[in-house]
This record gives structure tokens, C-alpha cells and sequence, in this order.
């Protein structure tokens, strides 16, 4: 669909449920869907522990490193996207976790923190691609984090905790998602697995084409289910990534990633529900490491680009564009802007640094890693913190701070203004964009629950399927 297009068919859908009547957004309900049955793809992105810092800084830097806007903000800027904010606790908790977070979207009910599917009382709801996938759908799971990982699982997965990954890896299987990329060899491999089955002989039993290197993957899309593995665990950070040419040649980026889902789902005429995560910057917010965020943001903006060349002269797919939690909440403070701009250097991730220490921990190497990995030259005063953090004997006044993320954050805002309230998960309201049929019901203030109803309600998917 044009952009002129888009913009044109997302204020017919607007002035459609004024005149049906959109109703309040209270409690758990939404706005109608006013054009149900109009969506034959669904493809939903969810860039993990996403702030609104982390959002606005990778636009920074694009804008200043590029001389252009994020994807995601370009459509706002043009007014191609309808915009809200999405409240999105969990059963038992005003900050949410990634499961409960994705569960609420993948089966409509708030969950228990950790939890995978199973509701407060022990209901086993029943996901959104098997629902799919029973309405004659082709379903698929894209992620940067470990394939089994909290927020693709509950898209496909109900197990009583999160941290099931093997359990969960078996359930993909017999569930028959048909695309499955991400890292998570650990729980594939037979010499990684606690009970040693092989499921990498599972899945090409069942008549999947299975890589574990981008280099496998080849350039033909094969009619048969896929799963890619390209990590022991999570797949590399984005500045680690594509400052180490062996893992360039290796693993796929998550826009790689994301477009041959899109191939290979797309084939099928009744057409496909997809998620797509960009999971890392949670992590990196986790963190409290600038260049791991930022670049992950922008890679995740990349596959959203992705989802907008695919979606080009249709109007047959519903795409929505969000996150499940902020994290840490990252800002760029006051300060030169200069200062700022000193993170296009940046080579390496926190990840990377910490296994670089290693033993020696000298001032003198501390500051060399450092060096090596961001292109800064820290003070001996700074090292002689991340040294003390790392032995064990460093002691923050904030019992929240006192830890080796907080420290090497706190390093670094010294030189970059970029700032951190947290090391953790927060309650904030978090930014929801969507277009195509289907969109109008997502404006305003949204509950985390409501997007199920409207991907279900929009792809016309019968209330038989609903359940096992």
C-alpha cells in the first residue's frame, strides 16, 4: 500500500467507527473492530523493554548519523500509523514481565508473572497461532533472544513457567509452527538438553528444512516448515554483530530474519500471523548499556521496515508495532550534543567488555577494554569503580544501583549524557502504533488484552477455533 494510500484507507477506517459507534476504552474492553474479517495477515512487532528513551535515541541517532527518522517515527511524522499507549500489568503485578506481557496479547487473559499460558486459576488458554494455525493459517516466530525465550512463547507455548525452554522447544514441534528463528540451541541439542533428545532429528522428522547458520539457509524458500538456530543462547548484540565479520557471515540480522518469514509465510493464499522481537534491548537495558540498546533499537527499525515494503499496495494486513514493558528507563540528559554523538564510535557491548576482564583487573586494563570497546578514555577513577564492582567490594548508596550494570552505566553517562533510573523492568504506559484493517479499535489508552480481540476479531478467525 502507498503511503498516500495508507494514510487515506486508515481515515476511512477512522470515520467507519465513528459511524458505528467506537464505544469507551474502560475496563478490559476496546473499541469495536469495524472491519472484521478484512485482515488476512497479521505481523506484530514487539521491540522487548522498550522505553520511550530507547525509542527517541535511536531516532537521535539516525537522524544525526544519517540525515533521517526511524521507521517507526517517520510514520508518525507522516501520520500513517494510529497511535496509543497500552497499559501492560500482569495478573499479579503492576510491572509485568515479558510472558505475562506477551500471554496478554497472545491469549487474552493477564497471567501470573512467569507464567506461560496458564491462568490464575490454572486455565491452559489456548495461544494465538495454534488459533491461527486450526483457521488454516501459516504461523510463524521471529526473535533475536533465545527462540523459546518468555515473549515468543506466549504467542505458541502454555507451560507453568517460562524458564521451561525445552518443554517449550517440544510444543513448537506439535504444534507445527510453521517459522521459528531466533538463537536457543541449548535447548535443541542433545549434548545441551538435560534429558539428551535430539529435536534438531524431531523437527527434520517432521518434515522441517532446519539451519543453524545463516550460511545454510540458501537462497531458494522451500515449501516446508523452518526452524533456524543461529546461537547457543541469544543471538549476538547488533554492535557486536556487525563489528565481528565472523558473526556476519553466521547469523542472520533480525531484518534478514524477518523477511524470509515473510517469504515463506506468504505463500500460503489463507494467509499468516507472525510476531517478530526484537529482544536484546531489553536486555541491554538490563544492562544499562547505551550502545547495546541503541543499536539493537535500530535494528529492530529495520525490520520494521521489513513489514512496510511487504505491506506496500495491500490492504489485506494488520500490523502493529509496540513493546510489553519499559526498562530502566534510558534518556539523553542536558549536555553538549557533541557528547552524545560520541556513541556512533561505539564497537562493542557490555557483554563483550565483561568477557574481556576477565582475571586481570588492573586499572590499566580495565581501561584498555574500555577503550577497545567504546573508543572512550575513562578516567582511573571510573575503572578503580568497575574493578571494586567486579571484585565484590563496591558499595552504592541506592541498594538498586550497587551492582556492575549500574557502574559501567554510570561510566558512561559521565561521557555520553545518556542517564538510567533503574536496572529493571518499570510500570510505564508503553507506545502502541498500528495500521491496516482492524487498527481504528487500537486508538487512545489501550489495555494489554484488547489486542487479541482485535487481531482474532479482524482476521475473522471463528469462535470454534478459540479453544483445544
Amino acid at each position: 500500500m502507498s503511503h498516500q494510500s495508507r494514510r487515506d484507507f486508515l481515515k476511512t477506517g477512522a470515520l467507519g467507527s465513528l459511524l458505528l459507534g467506537t464505544g469507551m476504552l474502560t475496563g478490559t474492553s476496546c473499541a469495536p473492530v469495524t472491519q472484521r474479517g478484512k485482515a488476512k495477515n497479521v505481523i506484530f512487532l514487539v521491540s522487548d523493554g522498550m522505553s520511550v528513551g530507547a525509542l527517541t535515541m535511536a531516532d537521535l541517532v539516525l537522524r544525526r548519523r544519517d540525515g533521517r527518522p526511524s521507521n517507526w517515527i517517520r510514520l508518525l511524522e507522516e501520520g500513517l500509523v494510529v497511535q496509543g499507549n497500552m497499559d501492560m500489568a500482569s495478573a499479579n503485578r503492576v510491572v509485568t514481565d515479558s510472558a505475562a506481557a506477551s500471554c496478554s496479547w497472545g491469549c487474552g487473559h493477564r497471567v501470573n508473572n512467569g507464567s506461560v499460558n496458564i491462568g490464575v486459576n490454572n486455565e491452559i488458554h489456548k495461544p494465538i497461532l495454534p488459533i491461527f494455525r486450526d483457521a488454516g493459517r501459516s504461523t510463524g516466530l521471529v526473535t533475536t533472544a533465545e527462540i523459546t525465550h518468555a515473549t515468543p512463547a506466549g504467542f505458541a507455548a502454555n507451560t507453568e513457567s517460562r524458564r521451561m525452554g525445552e518443554q517449550i522447544a517440544e510444543q513448537y514441534l506439535e504444534r507445527r509452527i510453521d517459522v521459528l528463528m531466533g538463537g536457543g540451541d541449548r535447548h535443541y541439542n542433545p549434548e545441551k538438553r538435560s534429558d539428551q533428545k535430539d529435536l534438531y532429528i524431531a523437527y527434520r522428522a517432521g518434515g522441517y528444512h532446519v539451519v543453524t547458520s545463516k550460511q545454510e539457509i540458501g537462497s531458494a524458500v522451500l515449501d516446508t516448515p523452518f526452524l533456524g538456530v543461529f546461537d547457543n543462547a541469544h543471538v549476538p548484540y547488533t554492535i557486536d554483530h556487525i563489528h565481528t565479520p565472523e558473526l556476519m557471515k553466521t547469523v542472520p540480522t533480525l531484518a534478514e530474519m524477518t523477511d524470509l518469514a515473510l517469504q515463506k509465510l506468504s505463500r500460503n493464499p489463507n494467509g499468516f500471523i507472525l510476531q517478530v522481537e526484537g529482544a536484546r534491548v531489553d536486555h541491554a537495558a538490563h544492562s544499562n548499556d547505551p550502545a547495546g540498546l541503541i543499536y539493537d533499537q535500530i535494528a529492530f527499525d529495520d525490520a520494521i521496515k521489513i513489514a512496510l515494503d511487504f505491506t506496500e499496495n495491500r490492504d489485506d494486513t494488520l500490523v502493529i508495532i509496540t513493546t510489553d514493558h519499559g526498562n530502566a528507563n534510558p534518556g539523553l540528559s542536558s549536555g553538549s550534543d557533541s557528547d552524545f554523538d560520541k556513541i556512533h564510535h561505539f564497537k562493542h557491548s557490555a557483554q563483550w567488555v565483561a568477557g574481556q576482564m576477565g582475571e586481570s583487573r588492573t586499572i590499566s586494563h580495565i581501561k584498555e577494554v574500555m577503550e577497545e570497546a567504546t573508543r572512550l578514555h575513562i578516567t582511573d577513577h571510573e575503572a578503580s569503580a568497575l574493578r571494586d564492582v567486579l571484585n565484590g567490594e563496591y558499595n552504592h548508596v541506592a541498594s538498586r544501583r550497587n551492582n556492575r550494570s549500574s557502574v559501567y552505566g554510570e561510566i558512561l553517562s559521565n561521557h555520553t549524557n545518556i542517564t538510567w533510573a533503574s536496572t529493571s523492568h518499570t510500570s510505564d504506559y508503553v507506545e502502541l502504533a498500528s495500521y491496516g484493517p482492524g487498527s481504528e479499535a487500537l486508538e487512545g489508552f489501550v489495555i494489554n488484552t484488547d489486542l487479541f480481540k482485535v487481531m482474532v476479531d479482524t482476521a475473522g478467525i471463528e469462535e470454534r477455533f478459540l479453544t483445544f
